[in-house]
């Protein structure tokens, strides 16, 4: 059976669709659910393959775009981290006409580290690919250490991770292998340029996976967009700094209006 799993709760008149990360789940919002769903209808998904939304195999990015776009309302504020930034960029750029508004968390256009470009050097993300075979649990274990590496609170918000990961149904090794292929692989940044809706990018000052180097570059090549990088945060900022976070997104949406 490959159904996604789509849950809809909130208060608000405004949908906000919102897409985890690699080895993760929706469940990874809950810290800011409450608050969200005061000021927004929140869409909560597990990708496909991840968490409930069992029975897929390993996808493209194209791929897991179309199926998530399929449940998706109109008109919609998209907002992914990580991976899932990555998902929400790729539905923008061919999905225009059902998004309102984009916003991309601790997330890049090209995660792979290139020539002057920073990010994860290709040899880690192969290595990751090697170890998931060998050992599952640790390898996503050692993946979401990685995400709140520096934070002063670092060892709970990986527990809060991990506890994520835990709750519900574990991904194949093989969706995993095709998250960390699209990680890999994926180069969206000439297409993000040519982005017309309004785009908001947010980052972790210390985050290791995504270095703040990247927000610099982009503020460069995507004008129209803006950059907000949340100090003391690393990979996963609204685990980390959850009110700081909930104000940039609720304060930016009401920005670019329509709310």
């Amino acid at each position: 059976m490959n159904k996604l799993y789509w849950h809809t709760c909130g208060e608000g008149d405004r949908d906000l669709v919102l897409l985890h990360g690699w080895g993760l789940n929706a469940e990874v919002w809950r810290c800011i659910l409450p608050r969200l769903s005061t000021q927004f209808r929140v869409h909560l998904v597990d990708l496909p393959g991840y968490g409930r939304s069992q029975g897929f195999g390993a996808l493209t990015l194209e791929q897991m775009s179309d199926i998530v776009v399929q449940q998706a309302p109109e008109n919609a504020v998209w907002l992914g981290w990580s991976m899932g930034g990555l998902v929400a960029s790729d539905i923008a750029l061919r999905y225009p006409e059902r998004v309102a508004a984009l916003v991309t968390v601790s997330s890049s256009p090209c995660f792979t580290a290139q020539g002057e470009w920073p990010g994860i050097k290709s040899e880690v993300l192969s290595g990751f690919q090697r170890q998931l075979s060998e050992d599952f649990k640790r390898t996503v274990e050692r993946f979401l250490a990685l995400q709140t590496l520096g934070t002063e609170s670092a060892r709970q918000d990986a527990r809060i991770l991990k506890d994520v990961v835990l709750t519900q149904p574990m991904p194949s090794v093989e969706v995993l292998n095709g998250g960390l292929d699209i990680l890999r692989s994926v180069d969206l940044r000439e297409q993000i340029a040519g982005l017309k809706m309004p785009l908001l990018r947010i980052y972790g000052y210390l985050d290791g996976l995504v270095p703040r180097k990247v927000a610099a570059l982009l503020d460069e090549s995507c004008p129209n967009s803006e950059s907000v990088v949340i100090q003391k945060s690393a990979h996963a900022p609204f685990v980390s700094h959850p009110g700081e976070f909930c104000g940039v997104v609720e304060s930016w949406v009401q920005e670019v209006g329509k709310v």
